[in-house]
């Protein structure tokens, strides 16, 4: 059985959401659908076909959340040097094409949200970076083409 990395924050979020889906977002389904079953022919009812739908999505994210959670493994950030960049590391890049610098911190693919900046371990960016020490350079293949960035640094975030 294959391990999934998390942060400690990154678990809590993943188990919070589940806990919200079991305890709300399912009775709210269920009751949904036997409202929608008493308007009668079940054929040609729209509201009791949405209500199923939403109750087949709903069961299988809590499957994927309950396997998930199930081969959770959290690393603890507070062992790392911060030398290198490492799952959990939180990396100030510069692009050296046009200067601009971003903020990433390298987290498991359930907690990865690039809005956040927060990326997948498995990204070809953080694929790049781990490893790496301050001032290095790194190449990125990316779908729209090859990247040069500078690691500016590299922080490693309390617990």
């Amino acid at each position: 059985m294959e391990k999934v990395p998390f942060t400690f924050s990154g678990l809590e979020k993943i188990k919070s959401e589940l806990d919200n889906l079991k305890k709300f977002e399912r009775p709210q389904v269920i009751q949904a659908i036997s409202a929608a079953r008493e308007h009668g022919d079940l054929k040609e009812n729209a509201e009791y076909h949405a209500a199923k739908e939403k109750q087949a999505f709903l069961e299988g994210r809590i499957t994927e959340l309950e396997d998930v959670t199930s081969r959770a493994e959290v690393i603890d950030l507070s062992k790392l040097s911060g030398e290198t960049v490492t799952f959990g590391a939180k990396v100030n890049i510069i692009d050296e094409d046009n200067d601009q610098e971003t903020n990433y911190q390298i987290v498991g693919p359930y907690e990865a949200n690039l809005e956040e900046g927060l990326i997948s371990i498995a990204s070809p960016i953080a694929k790049a970076l781990i490893g790496k020490e301050e001032g290095m350079s790194v190449v990125v293949t990316t779908p729209s083409g090859t990247k040069h960035y500078e690691i500016l640094s590299i922080k490693i975030p309390k617990s």
